[in-house]
């Protein structure tokens, strides 16, 4: 049976994976601070199996301040402040949703475990170091997770949001799954295309022609 279990040994195996594992454990017996904390890595998998997988949300790099990286893309845990780039993403909730929400808080956990897999093109990276860690292996493991749900899952939504997200596609087989692409929603762009997309309301209207369960999208 397809799982990520079977998938994580197989790709443990490979070469590239092992280099990837040398690589951190260099970095961290120099002392060098790493996000997420090594136990929550692989959070995303571990929260969202692969046959409750309906939607797919890419994120590039994971937090790189205290406390911030939880193993989930654009998700904080409940007492940290919350990103600028997830708050956009709140605000897009309410618009497309009209989700009438107060909540300060920014984990995503409760939308891993009905099956939105929150993933980071790179799993790891440094204190206060943006994409410090890409080009070590990150890049080709989630690559071959991601062709791995296009292939083994029937029916899953795509959120690819910004033009690094936007370069997966290539990966997806869109005769059988959807995806939905729009700028990313860093204050940077989330006026140029995030805003409006209605990606929210898009899933839901998808997941229910499939006949699978809609999404509780409020946080």
């Amino acid at each position: 049976m397809k799982n990520w279990k079977n998938f994580l040994s197989a790709e443990q195996e490979k070469n590239y994976f092992k280099e990837l594992v040398g690589f951190l454990e260099q970095r961290r017996s120099t002392g060098s601070e790493i996000y997420p904390p090594e136990e929550k890595v692989f959070a995303a998998f571990n929260l969202c199996p692969l046959e409750k997988v309906k939607v797919v949300i890419l994120g590039q790099d994971p937090y790189h301040g205290a406390g911030q990286a939880m193993g989930l893309c654009f998700s904080v845990p409940k007492d940290i402040a919350i990103p600028p780039s997830l708050r956009n993403i709140k605000k897009e909730l309410t618009n497309d949703l009209q989700l009438e929400t107060q909540s300060k808080s920014g984990d995503l956990s409760n939308w891993a475990t009905q099956g939105v897999f929150l993933l980071n093109t790179l799993l790891t990276v440094e204190a206060d170091k943006p994409l410090s860690h890409a080009k070590k292996g990150w890049e080709e493991f989630t690559d071959k997770t991601i062709k791995y749900i296009s292939d083994e899952v029937e029916h899953v939504v795509f959120l690819l949001w910004g033009n690094p997200a936007k370069s997966k596609l290539e990966l997806i087989d869109t005769t059988k799954h959807l995806a939905l692409t729009a700028m990313h929603p860093s204050p940077l762009s989330a006026s140029r295309g995030f805003f409006g997309c209605q990606h929210f309301s898009k899933t839901n209207e998808q997941l229910k022609k499939w006949g699978l369960s809609e999404i509780q999208w409020e946080i």
